[in-house]
């Protein structure tokens, strides 16, 4: 997936909830974009207590893994701690 189009759903106004699906079916649903950050590579942190000032962990996807990208109204499954999910 080329950048532009993977920060052409982060940048939306209004911001609108997405799913990252990669080759191998992992997602990655994306509810705010402070989330992410798109460089050569995509990175997504982890926050476990909402609000908090710092990360508790990060994964990072090459764009070449992503498959596509699915908007989502809610999300697939309850909210947990974390900000971001990861599904496998």
């Amino acid at each position: 997936m080329r950048p532009e189009t993977l920060m052409s759903h982060v940048r939306a106004l209004p911001a609108v909830p997405f799913r990252i699906v990669l080759n191998s079916g992992r997602t990655y649903e994306i509810l705010h974009r402070e989330i992410i950050s798109v460089g050569r590579d995509v990175f997504l942190y982890f926050y476990c207590t909402p609000g908090a000032e710092y990360f508790d962990r990060w994964d990072t996807v090459s764009l070449l893994l992503i498959e596509r990208i699915e908007q989502i109204d809610k999300p697939s499954r309850p909210p947990r701690a974390e900000v971001a999910r990861s599904e496998e």
